[in-house]
């Protein structure tokens, strides 16, 4: 497992993604929709920021997984909050609760 994003809500996603380009160096990487969601992943360097509109969601980090059904498997006692879910590219993801109701995806490749 290691860190793959971290997610924030945006209102605008064109002023968000020319704010992060010109004042913090960000280059964008893709955008794609899934249902009424629209996101764009941004780059910098190692670290890449997912940024959505569309949903009710509040920021969230991601872990990259080679097997999601391993993982849903280890978390089948704990509190799943969406998913699982296949994006259009083929990624798979899904969605837990935090114990602080902190919001943690864990995608497949």
């Amino acid at each position: 497992m290691r860190f793959h994003h971290y997610g924030l809500e945006v209102s605008n996603m064109e002023e968000s993604i020319s704010f992060y380009k010109k004042y913090l160096g960000f280059k964008e990487e893709s955008r794609m929709f899934f249902g009424d969601e629209e996101i764009g992943f941004l780059r910098l360097g190692d670290f890449r920021l997912e940024l959505f509109t569309g949903i009710d969601q509040t920021a969230h980090i991601c872990f990259e997984v080679n097997h999601l059904k391993v993982v849903m498997k280890r978390f089948c006692d704990w509190r799943k909050i969406e998913g699982p879910y296949e994006l259009r590219n083929g990624w798979q993801s899904v969605f837990y609760e935090g114990p602080d109701g902190e919001i943690i995806e864990f995608l497949q490749l």
